[in-house]
């Protein structure tokens, strides 16, 4: 499968960044720096990946100005920015090509020889994380693009010296089909952002083309039944299948030692030999596969078994994948990003088995198409811990076409309260829980600023 990105940057000296300072921009603007390119950039709010622009000197102008563009050979632009901005206005007006960000980021993947994309409805930040830990710890020297914050490399990107990359390959709108790497790691295909896809066939339907574009291997997971029929026929059309999972089946298999502990022990095995044995600092089950997938790629790749063990063990986490805050007062606070169901059982089954006297959960429903399809599914998994507080939707894209209010999932919980802002959740949890106890905020939005804000008003009182 061949792309279209082989002149993209041909003739190109400058390139303009539109939101600069986005997740998803920063790390294309410094390997495009690293390159040689000039590179100029605005956003509209001050951020930690700003000041790490600008640390490499490149100018960033706050606020969009149609004069921003002038000069640029080609103006990179997230998909949050509408057309009308005054910077693609400008670029249009004065013959600038203007390309969307996931169209540069397939060209930036193309420029290396090994290219790994994760990809999965869950658990591809965490995966994505893994993987660069172990390769960045074994001497590989991989550049990075990360959907999340990772401790290890102090952000969500690195720069590499080798013809390595790894990258996060998001589903959402058909964003991971304008990559074409050598190596996909595919984690699970589930029913999900169904205000794009509408069904889960439709969903089948990208992730299959998505194995079909991966030039060389695909890493899988064989317990995963739409996974596998995803990848029903590349074999025949010369890719190599490395499947990884709990079944005997597996090409990589995981072992676990205690299924009772928290953070899992468990044995790698590759064709029935044990390659080596993981003791994860990070809990659940879930985290087991994932660590998995991480292993299987990078003992493809050439990675010592017993480096691949070190760095898994020193892996603490990914920023909002239950990650603790801290603990003020006796209670222990945290953060996760799960707003889908199946992520919202994992992270509570965990969170259940950690030994708190209570788990208050704080969740914050994505989508009112989400929220609305799900319904059921949310109430049955967020009745799992000892308590739930909800807030109202975030809505994000969408309006409130659905009817759907948090109080419809609310009254489906037993003893479920919910409420408007993160200062009232703030106060009602603070008052409720006590020593022993475990807050855990959770979803996809800026639920995370609720967690800050129980945080401090613990360590206050």
């Amino acid at each position: 499968m061949i792309s279209n990105y082989d002149h993209l940057l041909d003739n190109v000296k400058k390139i303009h960044f539109v939101g600069i300072g986005g997740s998803g921009m920063c790390p294309l603007a410094e390997i495009l720096f690293n390159e040689g390119f000039e590179i100029t950039g605005s956003d509209i709010a001050e951020s930690d990946t700003l000041e790490r622009i600008r640390s490499y000197g490149i100018p960033v102008t706050m606020g969009h100005f149609p004069e921003n563009v002038l000069g640029a050979d080609l103006v990179v632009y997230t998909a949050a920015v509408k057309l009308d901005n005054p910077e693609l206005v400008s670029a249009k007006e004065h013959n600038i090509r203007a390309i969307e960000r996931c169209i540069m980021l397939g060209a930036v993947v193309e420029k290396y020889k090994n290219s790994i994309a994760v990809c999965g409805t869950h658990g591809k930040t965490t995966t994505t994380s893994m993987i660069t830990q172990i390769l960045t710890m074994t001497n590989f020297d991989p550049t990075v693009i990360i959907g999340g914050k990772l401790p290890f490399i102090g952000g969500n990107s690195r720069i590499g010296k080798s013809d390595i990359i790894v990258c996060e390959a998001c589903e959402y709108v058909d964003t991971f089909l304008h990559i074409y790497p050598a190596v996909s790691v595919i984690l699970n295909v589930d029913e999900d952002h169904l205000d794009y896809f509408g069904t889960l066939e439709r969903v089948k339907q990208s992730f299959t083309k998505f194995a079909d574009q991966t030039s060389d291997t695909l890493v899988v997971n064989g317990d995963d039944e739409n996974t596998m029929l995803c990848i029903n026929n590349m074999t025949a059309k010369g890719k190599k299948i490395i499947t990884f999972g709990f079944g005997e089946n597996n090409d990589f298999r995981a072992e676990i030692h205690d299924d009772d502990s928290v953070c899992k022990t468990f044995d790698i095995i590759n064709n029935g030999n044990v390659i080596t044995t993981v003791t994860l600092s990070v809990p659940g089950k879930f985290n087991v596969m994932n660590a998995l997938a991480a292993a299987a790629t990078t003992y493809t790749l050439g990675a010592n078994p017993d480096g691949i063990s070190d760095a898994l063990h020193k892996f603490t986490g990914a920023h909002r994948r239950f990650e603790i805050l801290g603990k003020a007062k006796e209670i222990t606070v945290a953060d996760d990003f799960a707003h889908h169901p199946t992520e919202l059982r994992a992270t509570l089954t965990t969170a259940m088995s950690m030994g708190y006297k209570n788990v208050w959960a704080v969740f914050q429903p994505h989508t009112f198409s989400r929220t609305y399809k799900f319904l059921n599914e949310f109430a049955e998994v967020l009745s799992i811990p000892d308590h739930c507080i909800l807030s109202e939707i975030l809505p994000v894209r969408e309006k409130n076409t659905y009817n759907i209010y948090s109080k419809d999932l609310a009254d489906k919980i037993d003893g479920c309260v919910w409420f408007n802002t993160f200062e009232e959740i703030t106060d009602y949890v603070t008052e409720k829980a006590s020593d022993g106890d475990l807050i855990i905020t959770i979803g996809g939005g800026n639920v995370y600023m609720c967690a800050n804000m129980i945080m401090k008003k613990l360590s206050a009182e």
